[in-house]
């Protein structure tokens, strides 16, 4: 695997933090696996927890495995219905809840939120700087969405997203590119549409349907600036990025 770098190789760290920051063990299992001179690090036994090291230049091993450091994780989750993008509830489950001890110790968090029903793409991080900058109103990070909706769109639709649409509380919203992909005629009309916002506003797809007398009954987040969805990722699912790929969401924010 490609390590990504956080670019602050040369910075030294206790021992025992690096290796209990990436969940090898605890400060104290760690301290007593250097005492038993299970630790080496550039080929030297190291049996006290507390030396320096730099986590990204001096090779560490642990029982003879050799150990791969990093400050953060990023990882794409497919988010299935029914769960909350947040990173603790109640009463209902999060994305969080769905995440392997192996990630969540690294205690990420959505980078946006989904609606509860809403599924597809999310992002999950401890980058809090990459966060700040996919979700700054400055940046104007598309987001693209694929929706089924109750009622014919049209292209009168076309053009009201294109101009903004007033919502029910008075705000009028970023122009959005609405696209029309097939309709079903029936007893009702079921439009299927793709949409490109620039914004996040609270349950803003659905209030934007809304405000044109519509209705969304199923919604999923495809893209998020050049990042897509990985389509073989089933619901419920994730995997971390590529440096490739974290490469397009850097470049989504520039």
């Amino acid at each position: 695997m490609k390590k990504l770098s956080s670019g602050k190789e040369g910075k030294k760290q206790r021992l025992d933090k690096v290796l209990s920051h990436i969940g090898i063990a605890s400060r104290s299992e760690i301290r007593k696996q250097a005492k038993q001179g299970l630790i080496t690090v550039n080929g030297a036994v190291v049996k006290d927890s507390s030396v320096h090291v730099d986590p990204y230049t001096d090779a560490i091993e642990v029982g003879g495995e050799r150990v791969l450091y990093r400050e953060y994780v990023y990882l794409m989750m497919n988010k299935p219905p029914g769960v909350l993008s947040a990173t603790e509830d109640r009463k209902d489950r999060t994305v969080l809840d769905l995440l392997s001890t192996e990630y969540a110790q690294f205690e990420p968090f959505p980078v946006g939120r989904l609606d509860k029903d809403t599924v597809g793409l999310l992002l999950l991080t401890n980058d809090g700087k990459l966060a700040h900058e996919l979700l700054s109103p400055r940046k104007h990070v598309p987001k693209t969405y694929e929706a089924t909706v109750e009622g014919e769109v049209d292209s009168d639709d076309v053009a009201a997203f294109a101009a903004g649409v007033q919502l029910e509380d008075g705000y009028v919203t970023q122009p959005a590119q609405l696209n029309i992909l097939s309709r079903e005629r029936g007893t009702k009309v079921i439009s299927h549409i793709s949409l490109v916002i620039t914004e996040g506003k609270f349950h803003q797809v659905k209030r934007m349907f809304q405000a044109v007398g519509k209705k969304v009954t199923f919604l999923k987040r495809v893209s998020m600036g050049e990042l897509k969805l990985d389509e073989t990722l089933p619901l419920g699912s994730y995997r971390e990025l590529t440096a490739e790929e974290l490469g397009l969401l850097n470049s989504s924010t520039k």
